[in-house]
């Protein structure tokens, strides 16, 4: 709900039409954009500290809309973003959402159940945990023949304006760590429009390790064009909402973490 009350925010500080382009997008572009609007909500709400911020921390966000925007935006607008954005929850999301909530609250309400049951018989199962350990030692000493796909894969997110090739891709990843790519998937476009991101399926999950180096997001230059990579991470595996202080007045209880609600809003 957060994520979508920012970008209607947006839209009523002057970005026009930003929910209608947003939501023309395939779903893992929506996802990206969704977790760049998480970093700006961090900007909002006070927890994202690092200063100067990067030009390029939100670079899709950027490509989309047709006036400049930035994390600086953000910071420098905070106190009136953190009262539209919330409006903007109150007013709008909080009806419009009232089913989806209902059910993450029941579904996070089992899980939090399980979690307490789970380690209550931890507690209680010293042998079954003897027995764990030897199982888990026994699965280490095999070969780690198949790692799955997901585990393998790197999203890869290109500048509007600067189109980069399959090829360019695929080169630049050859030429820094030899023969890595066991497969790649540019977004499909019509005819003369550019794809705006890949997935790129490495032989080895060690190949993510070396190109990210520790960090979450890399940014590397293909011949003159930008183009940035992190791991790919399913749809359902994701958490979109940043705690915050400044929390719309829900009338089910606590904020929502962990619900993707943007791809269930765009299914209905």
């Amino acid at each position: 709900m957060q994520v979508m009350a920012l970008w209607l925010w947006l839209e009523k500080v002057g970005f026009k039409n930003a929910v209608k382009k947003i939501l023309s997008l395939p779903f893992i572009l929506i996802n990206e954009l969704a977790d760049e609007a998480v970093t700006c909500l961090d900007i909002i709400n006070g927890t994202h500290f690092s200063l100067p911020f990067e030009a390029n921390d939100i670079p899709l966000l950027q490509s989309f809309m047709e006036k400049e925007v930035s994390l600086q935006f953000f910071h420098e607008n905070q106190q009136a973003a953190a009262q539209g954005v919330t409006k903007a929850a109150n007013i709008v999301c909080l009806p419009a959402f009232d089913d989806i909530m209902k059910q993450a609250i029941e579904i996070n309400f089992s899980q939090n159940s399980a979690d307490h049951s789970q380690v209550i018989s931890s507690s209680s199962s010293s042998s079954f945990s003897s027995s764990s350990s030897i199982q888990q030692q026994q699965l280490q000493a095999l070969p780690q023949i198949l790692v799955p796909p997901n585990e393998r894969t790197m999203f890869v997110t290109f500048s509007k304006g600067y189109p980069v090739h399959e090829h360019e891709v695929k080169q630049f990843f050859t030429a820094a760590f030899g023969d890595c790519v066991e497969s790649l998937q540019m977004q499909e476009v019509q005819p003369f429009e550019q794809s705006l991101f890949a997935r790129v399926v490495f032989h080895s999950a060690s190949t993510i390790e070396a190109i990210l180096s520790g960090v979450s997001k890399a940014k590397f230059t293909i011949n003159g064009k930008h183009v940035w990579v992190r791991r790919f991470v399913p749809k359902r595996a994701r958490s979109l909402l940043p705690q915050m202080t400044w929390q719309p007045i829900f009338p089910f209880g606590p904020s929502l973490r962990g619900v993707n609600f943007v791809g269930e809003l765009v299914l209905k």
